[in-house]
Parts: structure tokens; C-alpha cells; sequence
């Protein structure tokens, strides 16, 4: 009985090895897939995600690029429309301290009042700071006319259009320089979107759409080709750093002071630009009367 069992135990496992064998020999040529199979698979995921990278980053930068015209736009608007009070204001305050120093004779008082003149003095190019609102003379007539709240023309508007940004957006997605995969592509796709930023920059509608046209007609962008895992990974740290920068781009606008004023009333800047004029047109109406009793 003890042989009879050791002999069948002894016949299962020299089965049991064949059967391995047979399996282990089927396996081979096609059974789970080889080391190769698996990088090519790992390769495929990390150039998805390279992609989605990518796209993401191009998402980005539209929109710290449409928030930096946004503050650029705003920020000529509001020297357009505010410069003139600001001026005022430093003029008036100039005559206080003069009339202050006139009826104290005190040097301290003088001394003020020099600082004060001196802060308003003309400076060169101060006709370009102020877009046409204020010379080397003082204030134009369209300025003066804002101040006493005379009918005046209303400061040139160039915001991009709803559809403007649509076309500004796609142009950007489809030509944007981080997709190219040589120097030559790169550059070409710099030199291009630097014109879809002039054009956006100033609301040319119609020059974007040229823009589109042109690059749909021009050469087609090279088609994205499988790359090694060590030229992938290069790519996301790439693309992480430029992120990085892109962020701190957008911080330094959000936190500028006309960043911050857009983000206080990011659906209605006029208003807001409505509500501080009329703000410093009282204090200019104030100091004006102050300076009245001063003088009178």
C-alpha cells in the first residue's frame, strides 16, 4: 500500500511537471505580454499625458494672455479717463500748500509747498503719459470739459470682442509654438503668434480672422510623432517649468493695482471706472473750495 501510494504520488508530480512544461512552452511565443509590450504600452500612456499636458498649459497661457490685455486695455482707459483728476488733484493740493505757506511765512510751510509744486512740474513725454489728455501747458480743453462735467467725447474703447477672443482662442490652440517638434516649426509658430497678439492686443477683429485663414492656408503642422520615454519626460518637466512661470505671471497681474480693480468688477470695469471718477471729482470740488477760503 505505502509503495502503490508513493508510486502514484510520484506518477502525479512527473504529470504535473509535464503539463508545466507544455504550458510554460505555449506561453512563450504569445501568452502574456513580453517586457517590450510593456513598455510600448508605458510609452503610449506617458505621450497621453505629455498631450494632456500640453493642451492644459496652451489653456493657461490664453488665459493669462486675455487677462494681461484685459489689464493693459483697463490700464489706458484708466489714465485716459482718471489722469486728468489725479493732475488736477496734485495741482490743487500744490495751491493749498502755497497759500498755506503764504499766510504762515513758515519755513516748514515753505518748504511743503516747494515739494508740492515741484511733484507737479512738467516732465518730458508727459503728453503721451496722459494719451492726449494733458500737455506741457496743463490740461486740454477735452480734459477741462471732463473736470466741470461739460459734454466730451468719451476715451477710445479697445477691448477684444466676444468674438474676437473666440478667434484668438482657436488660433492660439492650433498655432501655439509649444506643439512644434523642431527649431524650424518653433519659430515659425512664434513669428505667428506674435502677430495673433498684436492683433488681439488692439480688438482687430478682421485681422484675426485674416490671420486664421492665413494659417489654414499655410503648411500644415507636423504630425506628432512617437517619441523615446527619456524625450517624454523631458517634455512634462518642460512643460511643468513653463507653468511655473506662467503662474507667476499671472500672481504679479492679479496682485498690480489695476489687476486688483479688474477683479473687483471683472463683468462691468466701466462702472467701476464711473465710480472713482466720480470719487475724485468730489475731492477736487473739495479742495477747490478749501483753496476758495485760503485765497478769499
Amino acid at each position: 500500500m505505502t509503495n502503490s501510494h508513493a508510486e502514484n504520488a510520484q506518477d502525479g508530480r512527473h504529470e504535473t511537471g509535464a503539463q508545466q512544461g507544455k504550458s510554460g512552452a505555449q506561453g512563450e511565443p504569445g501568452g502574456a505580454p513580453d517586457e517590450s509590450g510593456a513598455h510600448e504600452e508605458a510609452t503610449r500612456r506617458l505621450a497621453k499625458a505629455v498631450l494632456a499636458a500640453e493642451q492644459a498649459l496652451i489653456e493657461f497661457e490664453i488665459a493669462v494672455e486675455t487677462f494681461r490685455v484685459e489689464v493693459e486695455n483697463f490700464s489706458r482707459l484708466h489714465h485716459q479717463r482718471l489722469g486728468p483728476m489725479y493732475a488736477r488733484l496734485d495741482e490743487l493740493d500744490a495751491q493749498i500748500a502755497e497759500a498755506v505757506a503764504a499766510r504762515t511765512g513758515d519755513p516748514e510751510d515753505i518748504r511743503k509747498a516747494r515739494e508740492a509744486r515741484a511733484s507737479v512740474l512738467p516732465m518730458p513725454g508727459v503728453e503721451e503719459l496722459f494719451h492726449g489728455w494733458m500737455g506741457s501747458d496743463g490740461l486740454f480743453d477735452e480734459a477741462q470739459a471732463m473736470l466741470t462735467e461739460q459734454p466730451v467725447q468719451p476715451p477710445q474703447k479697445v477691448r477684444p470682442s466676444e468674438e474676437a477672443r473666440k478667434v484668438y482662442r482657436d488660433l492660439v490652440r492650433k498655432a501655439h509654438p509649444d506643439l512644434a517638434r523642431d527649431d524650424a516649426e518653433r519659430a515659425r509658430r512664434d513669428a505667428f503668434i506674435a502677430r495673433v497678439n498684436t492683433a488681439y492686443a488692439r480688438g482687430d477683429e478682421a485681422a484675426l480672422w485674416e490671420l486664421a485663414r492665413e494659417w489654414e492656408s499655410g503648411p500644415a503642422p507636423a504630425e506628432v510623432r512617437p517619441s523615446e520615454s527619456e524625450e517624454l519626460y523631458a517634455r512634462l518637466e518642460w512643460l511643468a517649468a513653463r507653468k511655473e512661470l506662467l503662474a507667476v505671471t499671472a500672481a504679479e497681474l492679479e496682485e498690480s493695482a489695476i489687476g486688483a480693480m479688474i477683479k473687483m468688477a471683472p463683468d462691468d470695469p466701466d462702472a467701476l471706472l464711473n465710480e472713482i471718477a466720480e470719487k475724485l471729482l468730489a475731492e477736487v470740488a473739495e479742495r477747490e473750495a478749501y483753496l476758495a477760503q485760503l485765497v478769499g
